[in-house]
């Protein structure tokens, strides 16, 4: 499905509707360019699982550990899967929470064979297309 997001709070509830789909240990893959708005939509993701740790990009720490629950990644500055195995980024797939991967393409060669794909496309300055 394709819905059209008007908010960064608009972002957030639907990324809320996304979680429902979700189950422990799944891989979500986020595509879309900088500033698209994929930090905003894993902020919803974390309300939804009751994640009340203030959410940030892990642009330089490659990812955040939010209490075992989700697993948010940012693998922009990563050049292949070697690298993320390399950092132990790849033992968190298998775990209990949901991860939750920016840049994703850089490290496809890693990836788990079951993902789930979300694309975050800049409309305007605030309008968004996520599809799902």
């Amino acid at each position: 499905m394709i819905y059209i997001s008007n908010s960064e709070k608009q972002t957030q509830k639907l990324a809320e509707q996304f979680t429902a789909t979700l189950k422990k240990g799944d891989v979500v893959l986020l595509h879309g360019e900088m500033g698209a708005g994929k930090t905003v939509f894993v902020k919803g993701i974390a309300k939804a699982l009751g994640i009340t740790d203030l959410i940030t990009s892990p642009t330089y720490a490659y990812m955040n550990d939010y209490d075992g629950k989700l697993y948010h990644y940012d693998c922009y500055r990563l050049t292949s899967g070697e690298d993320a195995e390399a950092l132990g980024l790849t033992d968190y797939f298998y775990q209990e929470g949901i991860c939750v991967i920016e840049w994703s393409e850089n490290i496809a060669d890693v990836l788990p064979n079951s993902t789930k794909d979300v694309t975050i496309t800049k409309l305007d300055e605030k309008r968004r297309s996520i599809e799902f």
